[in-house]
């Protein structure tokens, strides 16, 4: 008898990752319209990946992303 299987929330899915290390790993927001009154190098930081801050990942690496 085969037990029953945690389901990933798919919203969590296509916004988190997780890294090779177990970080998880999102994009940045802030990127999306209205461009032209953030200076050069604001966009420029935020097209790099964000990691979420070690207090916030368990709950994501445990209830919405459990298999990774």
């Amino acid at each position: 008898m085969a037990k029953n299987k945690m389901k990933t929330k798919k919203s969590s899915a296509k916004r988190f990752s997780l890294t090779g290390t177990g970080k998880v790993k999102y994009k940045k927001m802030n990127l999306r319209h209205i461009l032209t009154k953030r200076s050069p190098k604001r966009k420029r930081n935020l097209r790099h990946a964000g990691i979420l801050s070690e207090d916030s990942a368990p709950r994501i690496r445990k209830q919405q992303l459990p298999y990774g």
